[in-house]
């Protein structure tokens, strides 16, 4: 009782809590033969005169996010705070990567946050030696965050990287997508009796949940920007919004400021409309080839490379969605609500069933993205796999192939009599961590602190987070009766937890390691991402027309191409830490951010067991089938076992009498290792691949804390395109 009357009184006279503070970067010069043996080692399975690799993550959230801050907190299993400054330590002492970004949401950044990222990048780069030779390098930037309810409105994530880190080369507030819907799911505060309950039941707990109170009351103060005025004029304390890539891209030219613009998570059917596609994002006025020209192919959500044929939802004549009918490799949800309905008829053959089934199916998609709670009572292992790619390569969760990578490049845009529009996309992967934990796939452990996977720490709490259990009910409900305590609980998050991964990096080809010299990279597109091994890879045009063009590369030929790929495996990782990393952590620190694990490679490299060759020719016709324009693998070549890697050769004849573009790009398979929630809902099959039950790996104390999920998984690398066109083809 007397934690009650304490936990009121702090409400009462407004006690908010501490400010979120950026931290303090730790100002210790990570050595420089552990920087040189970096490149020391590629030297080893190099061909003469190659650039350096060098890794980085270009996604990362501090608790300066309001979903990073939100899974933070003692009921979910949190750590507590994360800030920008631990994001450099863990990038340099525990993960040892090259270069990174931050890229917190701009919905929920305030002009102080804003500053204070500033100011906390610049140490980092500060403490990280000779800025023409630095142990690591770090970008500014931002995550405009959009979601539509509707294929139309729904433009999905981008991430904002900025070159520079001067404050007369950066603009004043970070720009976006405000969507009312997202925004009210992540800044709406609980009831203040709900409130009250949180610090009587986790009063041990109190002051993280009142650093939440005061950290969303700084969001909510801030007023909107006025519309329609260019950027340089706006107030500098003002939230700032685009609404569109096209208003994005409108105010990023305003500021003029050099800067990139990766969309991702295109294919993640957490928030994604069912019936979602990249066409739209072709329109000349929604998409920025100068400033776009990078694809985040693979992260901690998941791999979004792969297309395949089949939907979660059909567009008919009407314009009205419908639920397509299961096939042998793809479980609709909308199907599986169907089906679970089915279940609960007296008579599953009756009439009357079979009008609930149908009214199941068509409640489900008009719910959209909270489809699985038009079935009352359904449980996370009622939906068997629906909704996921049986056969990709670690998919993100409720797939939509409308937005994959390979969709991306086989899609034209027709206006009139001009040239075909298509997209120029560089490939790279990073991790999209919300712990402040650039390059997280180093090791595979950690599943509750490397990965997104949180939840209720008991059964009490997930009521109190989920609301009580729904009774199982013989029909679906329709969507406009749907009822949640907070926005964020439409998505169908409990599932998502199986399919969080520890992350991908992005690699690039570099001249050098200062800022431009990666700059100049990623512009290029001499990029590559890797599922999170420090796989070395390179694709090589051989037969350009002024000679070896590498991935990236657009270019006419009239001849036949011919390419060559090497590519050498990870480093088989030691356990612990390097020593150095101890030194400037010191034990309590690193154990906190580290987990006790860093990357610390040993002398053997894993294998490469194969190359994969995907072709790609771009429409030529609106009417054309995009699955019959993916070749994938169109060639697998086999790697012999050594140490000095793989290399192979091959050349496509069909190429000069084909008169279209054609797009090549490689994959390297790495042999099979232990990898978390590399098994996704953990299926058990029958012969014909239909799942038959699942073993979910749950966020919440349902999995036990120290399990990590681990499957065996074939990490890999997936190179940029080489863009081809012949002499007197079609083309841009």
């Amino acid at each position: 009782m007397a934690a009650a009357w304490l936990a009121a009184g702090l409400l009462a006279v407004g006690c908010r809590g501490r400010h979120e503070d950026p931290g303090q970067v730790t100002p210790v010069e990570v050595p420089r033969h552990v920087v040189e043996a970096r490149a020391a080692r590629q030297a080893e399975v190099a061909a003469p005169r190659a650039r350096q690799i060098l890794f980085g993550d270009l996604h990362v959230h501090t608790t300066f996010s309001v979903d990073a801050f939100n899974r933070s907190l003692p009921f979910l299993q949190g750590e507590g705070a994360h800030p920008p400054a631990d994001a450099c330590d863990f990038a340099r002492y525990c993960s040892d990567l090259d270069f990174w970004s931050i890229n917190d949401h701009a919905e929920g950044l305030t002009p102080r946050h804003w500053q204070e990222t500033q100011e906390a990048l610049r140490q980092c780069n500060a403490v990280a030696g000779d800025p023409r030779d630095p142990d690591v390098v770090a970008f500014l930037g931002w995550e405009w965050t959009q979601v539509g309810e509707t294929p139309e409105t729904h433009w999905g994530h981008k991430n904002v990287i900025l070159r520079e880190l001067s404050p007369e080369r950066i603009p004043k507030r970070p720009i976006s997508a405000r969507n009312d819907r997202l925004v009210g799911a992540l800044l709406q505060d609980l009831p203040l009796r709900a409130r009250l309950g949180f610090l009587v039941r986790d009063f041990g707990n109190r002051q993280r949940y009142l650093e939440r109170a005061r950290f969303l009351r700084e969001i909510r103060d801030v007023p909107l920007c006025p519309e329609g005025v260019d950027v340089r004029q706006l107030p500098t304390d003002c939230h700032e919004v685009a609404s569109t890539p096209e208003t994005l891209f409108e105010k990023l030219d305003q500021w003029g400021f050099d800067s990139l613009v990766i969309p991702h998570g295109t294919t993640w059917g957490l928030y994604t409309p069912p019936a979602a596609r990249l066409d739209k994002q072709l329109d000349p006025a929604q998409h920025d080839p100068e400033r776009q020209g990078l694809f985040e192919i693979f992260s901690g959500h998941g791999n979004s490379e792969e297309h395949r044929p089949w939907r979660a939802a059909e567009i008919g004549p009407d314009g009205e969605a419908r639920c397509p009918a299961p096939s042998e490799d793809y479980l609709p949800c909308c199907w599986r609500a169907g089906e679970i309905i089915r279940s609960r008829c007296e008579e599953a053959d009756s009439v009357e069933c079979e009008q609930r089934v149908e009214e199941a199916r068509r409640r489900h998609l008009e719910a959209g993205v909270a489809g699985h709670l038009t079935v009352p009572g359904a449980e996370v292992e009622d939906w068997l796999d629906c909704g996921q790619c049986r056969d990709c390569f670690n998919p993100a969760f409720n797939y939509r192939p409308g937005g994959s990578g390979q969709y991306a490049l086989a899609l034209s845009r027709f206006d009139g009599n001009a040239a075909p529009r298509r997209f120029r996309f560089g490939f790279l992967a990073s991790s999209d961590n919300h712990t402040a934990r650039p390059g997280t796939g180093y090791k595979e452990y950690g599943r509750r602190r490397m990965t997104e996977a949180t939840g209720a720490r008991d059964a009490s709490w997930r009521e109190r987070l989920w609301g009580p259990t729904a009774e199982p009910g013989p029909a679906a409900i329709p969507p406009e009766a749907i009822e949640v305590a907070q926005p964020f609980l439409l998505a169908e998050l409990e599932r998502q937890m199986s399919f969080f991964l520890t992350g991908g990096l992005v690699a690039l080809h570099a001249e050098g390691r200062d800022r431009d010299a990666v700059w100049e990279a990623l512009r290029r597109r001499e990029v590559y991402g890797t599922s999170g091994e420090r796989i070395l890879l390179w694709f090589d045009l051989l037969n350009g027309p002024q000679g070896r063009l590498p991935m990236g590369s657009e270019t006419s030929l009239a001849g036949v191409p011919r390419f060559r790929v090497r590519a050498a495996g990870g480093f088989v990782q030691q356990p612990g830490c390097p020593e150095h990393s101890l030194h400037a952590l010191g034990a309590e620190r690193l154990e906190f951010l580290c987990r006790g694990e860093c990357y610390h490679p040993g002398d053997e490299r894993r294998r490469i067991s194969r190359i994969e060759v995907i072709r790609i020719r771009p429409q030529t016709a609106p009417e054309e089938p995009i699955a019959a324009l993916i070749e994938d693998p169109w060639r697998s070549l086999d790697c012999p076992p050594g140490p000095a890697g793989c290399t192979v050769e091959f050349s496509d004849p069909a190429f000069p009498e084909s008169g279209r573009e054609v797009v090549y790009y490689v994959r390297a398979i790495q042999e099979p290792t232990p990898a978390v929630n590399a098994g996704g809902l953990r299926c058990q099959r029958d012969e014909a691949g239909r799942c038959l039950r699942v073993r979910p790996c749950f966020g919440d104390y349902r999995t036990p804390f120290d399990d990590d999920c681990l499957a065996p998984n074939e990490e890999r690398a997936w190179s940029s395109p080489i863009y081809l066109r012949p002499e007197d083809g079609d083309g841009p």
